[in-house]
């Protein structure tokens, strides 16, 4: 397993009954997590400093219950990277921490590329990749289905500082758009793919992961350049192991290496908690 262990701005500070406590900068917040499927003698929901807890509802999704007054967005950094964090609707933040181990990666292989890289961020949210290649030094397409997410990743780069860096904002369906740049004739060194389980494009589209994630691999390929330098592949659908991806990018990619792995967060009652998989396939 890759553990995301850089952090300042954030940690786990204890995992039981399906929930984690979390440290957001100053902000302290307990949210439900399937994973953690164990029990720890205390119960987390009485924990002094406790800000806001998600709570499931019965009848689906959810509500916010404010336990102490907290900022309605507030900013943390890792290393030299800033992102707005706001809680939401399901249980979100707007960020994915364990991601940072990701970030290190990709950020140490745009920069010993030592010539310009073009990347694709598919399905990318709040930019987090996005984020971090513009850091390093790539120019990036960020695609995402969510004109709001697509939105808050604008401001993430200006948060870091990045405004100024090449970086195309797209609000459209994955699917159709790489479509179109294979028309296009349209070429990327770099894809970073992190797909739902389950979404809808802004018009309707039906994606479901275990029916569509392969032929969609497949046409991503037909827009890597000629000398491409990575793909990553990241998963949070329960029960799809690292090994699938693996075989998923050697299937669909001529890379000479690949690997595959769990990545999670350390969490302060010494537990190591997974939060899904990631593959990179590097050419």
């Amino acid at each position: 397993m890759k553990v995301a262990t850089n952090w300042q701005d954030y940690e786990v500070l204890a995992t039981s009954a399906g929930e984690k406590l979390e440290r957001w900068g100053d902000v302290y917040l307990l949210r439900p997590d399937p994973q953690v499927i164990w029990k720890a003698k205390e119960d987390l929901s009485k924990f002094p400093k406790l800000n806001a807890r998600y709570v499931r509802e019965s009848t689906g999704g959810g509500k916010w219950e404010i336990k102490k007054k907290f900022p309605e967005s507030w900013v943390i950094s890792y290393k030299n990277l800033k992102f707005k964090i706001k809680p939401m609707g399901f249980k979100h933040t707007g960020l994915f921490p364990e991601q940072a181990v990701n970030w290190d990666r990709m950020i140490d292989l745009v920069k010993n590329a030592n010539r310009p890289i073009s990347a694709l961020n598919l399905f990318a949210y709040t930019g987090g990749a996005s984020v971090a290649l513009a850091s390093a030094g790539a120019s990036v397409t960020h695609v995402d289905a969510s004109k709001g997410m697509v939105e808050r990743a604008k401001e993430n780069m200006a948060l870091s500082g990045l405004s100024d860096r090449p970086v195309r904002y797209i609000v459209d369906d994955c699917f159709k758009f790489v479509e179109r740049e294979i028309r296009r004739g349209k070429k990327y060194d770099v894809i970073i793919l992190d797909p739902p389980s389950y979404g809808r494009g802004p018009n309707g589209e039906m994606w479901k992961l275990e029916n569509n994630l392969f032929d969609f691999l497949k046409e991503c390929s037909k827009v890597l350049s000629e000398k491409p330098l990575f793909v990553l592949l990241n998963s949070y659908t329960t029960g799809l192991q690292a090994s699938v991806l693996k075989n998923l990018l050697q299937l669909a990619f001529n890379a000479k290496n690949i690997d595959a792995d769990e990545i999670g967060l350390p969490s302060k009652d010494g537990l190591i908690l997974p939060c899904g998989a990631s593959g990179f396939a590097e050419f």
